[in-house]
């Protein structure tokens, strides 16, 4: 497994982990009863992100082989695909962001201020997690560049 690699898998399980984390806050923040269980919960988490961003960072820059390669042209090529679909979805996942509501709120019908940033932030999370499948996949497949002469 290449650098390229590594780091794709760190941003998926990063991802991955703060899309949950922030769909239980965002349940305990609209849901009534006791505040102290939702904070006592949201620590946990924290310390669990860290972990897991502090143990992928390591195992990100460690190299296995002194002769190890950071980047080549295969890795550059499936980087720019990935940038690609990524944009791609970033487009779609706005163009959803700013339709879905007027649906389910209708014409009259309002979105908490607080919730805002909370969609933004679940949208830049979403596309890091797509461009993290579209590496892994590329890789997976054995994409080989395309020869332009």
């Amino acid at each position: 497994m290449n650098k390229t690699q590594r780091r794709a898998l760190f941003t998926l399980s990063v991802s991955i982990l703060l899309i949950v984390f922030g769909v239980i806050i965002f349940n305990s923040m609209f849901m009534p009863g006791d505040r102290m269980a939702g904070v006592k919960l949201v620590k946990v988490w924290i310390w669990l992100v860290l972990a897991v961003s502090v143990g992928g960072a390591v195992l990100v820059h460690w190299k296995r082989r002194t002769s190890e390669v950071d980047n080549d042209e295969r890795d550059s090529y499936i980087k720019k695909n990935a940038v690609l679909v990524s944009f791609v979805s970033l487009w779609f996942l706005l163009f959803a962001v700013s339709i879905i509501p007027s649906f389910v709120a209708g014409d009259t019908g309002s979105i908490p201020i607080p919730l805002l940033p909370i969609i933004n932030m679940g949208v830049f999370l979403i596309a890091m997690l797509i461009y993290s499948v579209a590496i892994l996949a590329q890789y997976s497949r054995g994409i080989k560049e395309k020869n332009h002469e």
